[in-house]
Order: C-alpha cells, then structure tokens, then sequence
C-alpha cells in the first residue's frame, strides 16, 4: 500500500471504510432483535474464519460474536444477531474491541451508545 505525502490515500480509505459499515447501519437500534440466550451458529460469510458458534451465557463468546458481526456482518445479519439491549449493556468494552471505523460509524449513528461509553460524572 502506497501513501502518498499528502494523505489522500489515507483519507480515501478512511472514507470507504465509514461508507462501508454506515451503508449497513439498522434505521434504529429497535431493530436489533437478535438472540439474548441461547447457542448462534453464524453463516460463513460472516464469520469467515475460526469460530462459528457462540454461547450468548458465555460472556467472552457473546462478545467475540457482537465483534465479529459489527466487523463483517451486512444488514440482514446485523438485525439478525444483534439485540439492542445486549449491545448496548456491552457497548462500553465492545467498543474498545472493534476498529476506530465503526466505532465512529455506531456512535455517530446512535447517540446513545456514545453516551454509555462515556463515565458517569462523579
């Protein structure tokens, strides 16, 4: 990959990337209406590669599955998998996990899971 002095590679990509993961953004987060328990299997377009099967008791599992589906899930899949309440109860330490793209794109898009990752004020 080549950037040039002037960053405009860098911005361009920067542009794509956002484009990319706003373009699969639900109308609202009401319309998250995945699993809250149980075992997920994802599809392999989404999960590509190692892991497929989550148990949503299972914490570590329920986060890697919210990761995976932010990063490669299309907008089927992200209505599908993700609950609204999960995400944001997890959003916090989920946010940290994902790349700064769509951790943007979400906060923008959702002003409330920008407000549960900031501390309360003491």
């Amino acid at each position: 990959m080549i950037v040039h002095e002037s960053g405009e590679w860098g911005a361009s990509a920067e542009r794509v990337l956002r484009a990319r993961y706003a373009g699969r953004l639900p109308a609202s987060l009401d319309k998250l209406a995945g699993p809250r328990a149980g075992v997920v299997e994802l599809p392999g377009h989404v999960a590509w590669s190692g892991l497929r099967t989550f148990d949503l008791e299972r914490p570590r599992l329920r986060m890697s599955l919210y990761r995976t589906v932010l990063a490669e899930g299309l907008h089927e899949d992200l209505l599908r998998f993700l609950d609204r309440d999960l995400l944001i109860e997890q959003w916090p330490v989920l946010r940290t996990l994902v790349s700064r793209h769509i951790r943007v794109v979400w906060e923008d898009a959702f002003p409330e899971l920008a407000t549960v990752a900031r501390p309360a004020a003491a």
